[in-house]
């Protein structure tokens, strides 16, 4: 099976790349050179002149506080690069597996946010990742959304990676204590949206959007605290508020995501973030 990735550097394309061989997939991944979401023609371009089984969009603005002042550019990027994406693959007759983000929310405080839940996302960047969504499933061919939040590895740039940085010249560190949810692990994210474009593309598990997050739930400041006990860090961790740490764009306090859909449809359990973190730091 061949499978088209559009991200070539990111975390999940990454890992995308390395987890191919073992689920039996080719992936042929494309960057910015050969398609630039800034040029939606473009992406849909390499699609129709690409023979794969599937696509996978890997690729998007991720930067949360650039996008309230360049909505217009995150917009292309993150809703009509996807959507034309979308249009090709169906054309093509081929599923589209697409990642979007928690931010689609408004973070109020409650349960765990199902698939099917009211979306009111707070900032440019989570308009602009809703807009995506909303193109790929007016597409009209099969799709699979994937909403994720928190990613990390071991060498991309994340939070892990961050707080890892600043320890290497603190040993004391505030870190917000207020904002919940689900560590996700990059290369679970790449298993997930292997598994989910082998099963669209024979013909089993259904369209739709679906949650995908670490478990258990955290604050970002037990995470770090976390991230120091598991690397052999000694650094202190301080909680504060969201509202001690201001930034241009607010971020969900609830980022928990309910991913019962995603394992009935496709038999995928959430990942365990600590395993994840033990397994970056064994000795190799």
């Amino acid at each position: 099976m061949k499978v088209l990735v559009f991200g070539e550097t990111g975390q999940v394309a990454r890992a995308l790349i390395a987890a191919g061989p073992a689920h039996g997939v080719q992936v042929i991944a494309v960057g910015r050179d050969g398609a630039d979401l800034s040029d939606p023609a473009a992406c849909a371009a390499v699609i129709a002149d690409t023979e794969v089984d599937a696509v996978i969009n890997a690729a998007a603005w991720t930067a949360v506080d650039a996008a309230e002042e360049q909505e217009t550019a995150a917009h292309v990027i993150n809703a009509d690069a996807p959507g034309a994406m979308a249009r090709a693959a169906a054309a093509k007759g081929i599923p589209f597996v697409h990642i979007s983000t928690d931010y689609v929310f408004d973070g109020a405080e409650g349960p765990a946010w199902t698939p099917d839940a009211p979306t009111g996302p707070l900032g440019a960047y989570g308009r602009t990742k809703l807009a995506g969504e909303q193109q790929v499933t007016a597409a009209g061919g099969d799709y699979a959304i994937l909403r994720t939040a928190w990613v990390f590895d071991g060498t991309g740039k994340n939070f892990v990676t961050t707080m890892l940085r600043l320890s290497g010249t603190r040993d004391a560190l505030t870190v917000v204590s207020d904002q919940i949810g689900g560590p996700t692990p990059a290369a679970a994210i790449a298993d997930a949206c292997l598994t989910i474009a082998k099963a669209l593309a024979a013909g089993k598990g259904s369209s739709g959007i679906y949650h995908f997050s670490g478990a258990p739930e955290v604050s970002w400041a037990d995470f770090a605290r976390a991230i120091f006990a598991t690397a052999g860090r000694q650094v202190s961790v301080t909680d504060i508020t969201s509202s001690d740490y201001p930034t241009p764009a607010a971020r969900p306090a609830n980022s928990r995501l309910d991913c019962t859909t995603l394992q009935t449809a496709f038999g995928i359990a959430r990942p365990d973030w600590q395993a994840a973190l033990d397994d970056m730091f064994e000795p190799s």
